[in-house]
């Protein structure tokens, strides 16, 4: 059962819209810098990343929040890109039909906890932001910040979670149990995700280079995006103008390690071939491939070895839009929907920045120019730590 995508709405550290950021993907304008909302960290001016050049307050400001508003960074670009897709859905009474949320989140409000923690004793003004640190109530926040009424539920799969999102919620339209779910994830950069990645010493100090023989490393980002799926009953009773269906999805464990992909990339094969198997297509029916893409040793072998597992000696155009946000682990599949829409609507495959030379491993390598070509399937491919990968199948209206 194809799911129709009727609303989008994104920002990210190369624009705060749909159309600015398609923009930026089509002039090849990445958005990794240097750190500057945090300036307290010991990376500052060391470590590049993707981020989104708006104070909290902006943020706040844009959004309409009261001063006392305890919302997290997470929570704030959640709700701006989640309002915004909705507004591209043309959605006037949100509550009109059985409507729900998934949200996927791994920073939840670990900026503001770690931003106050030394303060929550002596200042009881900044105790409001004790609630706003688990990832449940950022999806409240969003929630409330569309006046949903509905369902609500959040999705913590490390850097696969916004997938599995938007799996979620093709199923509860699938089963009846919705009619309309807006999906999707939101991340914000904080000095924890930023020192556990680099103890994990996985963070290059430059431009991150997905599928390079040199790559080093990726860079952090902060984004959010979410869809609007809708049931084949209320594009019928509102007309409503699809912008893709949602044909397929998979999802499967390695199992392997808890931050490390199997060297085969089982789980990305397995996540690749059930999407197909759901989708009913064959493989030579992709067109596009944005793939996962971290520019980690890791990542890059292992899904190499799925992709040509898969598609063999016929993989297609594929490409990591990662140089252009960085990787904005929970966001990273929403953000990355977006793009494969932007892909199907205007028929190109956005270029892998910064890549140089082929990986030694493999025999298949990016497209690093921007590429005009009929498009009418994309796979999009997200994978998270504890082995949790997933792939998404979008196809034109």
């Amino acid at each position: 059962m194809k799911i129709a995508i009727t609303g989008m709405g994104i920002i990210s550290a190369i624009g705060n819209t749909v159309a600015e950021n398609f923009a930026a993907l089509k002039s090849g304008k990445a958005g990794i810098s240097n750190l500057e909302n945090i300036s307290n960290s010991v990376h500052k001016g060391v470590l590049k990343v993707g981020e989104i050049k708006l104070s909290d307050s902006a943020l706040a400001a844009m959004l309409k929040l009261p001063e006392t508003h305890n919302f997290s960074r997470t929570s704030l670009l959640g709700a701006y890109a989640a309002k915004k897709a909705v507004e591209n859905a043309n959605i006037s009474d949100i509550n009109a039909y059985a409507t729900g949320l998934v949200s996927a989140t791994s920073v939840g409000g670990m900026d503001k906890t770690e931003q106050y923690f030394y303060q929550y004793f002596e200042d009881p003004s900044v105790r409001k932001f004790i609630t706003s640190h688990d990832a449940g109530d950022v999806s409240h926040k969003i929630a409330d910040a569309l006046g949903l009424k509905g369902m609500v539920t959040t999705i913590s799969t490390a850097c696969s979670s916004a997938a599995n999102a938007i799996m979620m919620g093709a199923r509860l339209i699938a089963s009846g149990q919705l009619d309309r779910v807006i999906v999707g994830g939101t991340d914000a950069l904080s000095k924890f995700t930023i020192n556990g990645f680099n103890t994990l010493m996985i963070l290059s100090d430059t431009y991150n280079t997905p599928f390079d023989e040199n790559r080093k490393g990726l860079n952090l980002g902060e984004a959010a995006a979410y869809l609007v799926l809708e049931s084949d009953k209320v594009i019928k009773e509102t007309n409503k103008e699809v912008l893709a269906y949602l044909s397929g999805y998979g999802n499967a464990n390695d199992a392997y390690h808890q931050t490390a992909s199997s060297a085969n990339g089982e789980g990305a094969f397995l996540a690749m071939k059930k999407a197909l198997q759901m989708a009913n297509i064959s493989s030579f029916t992709i067109d596009y491939i944005n793939v996962h893409g971290t520019a980690t040793p890791n990542n890059d072998l292992s899904e190499g070895h799925a992709l040509q597992r898969v598609f063999g000696t016929a993989v297609p155009h594929f490409s990591s839009t990662k140089p252009y946000t960085g990787h904005t682990l929970a966001a990273a599949a929403a953000i990355e929907a977006v793009y494969s829409i932007l892909a199907l609507q205007h028929n190109l495959v956005f270029p892998n920045l910064n890549f140089k030379n082929k990986m030694e491993e493999l025999y298949i390598q990016p497209t690093t120019v921007l590429l005009e070509k009929e498009l009418n399937t994309v796979l999009s491919n997200s994978f998270g730590f504890g082995g949790n990968c997933s792939a998404l199948i979008f196809s034109k209206p």
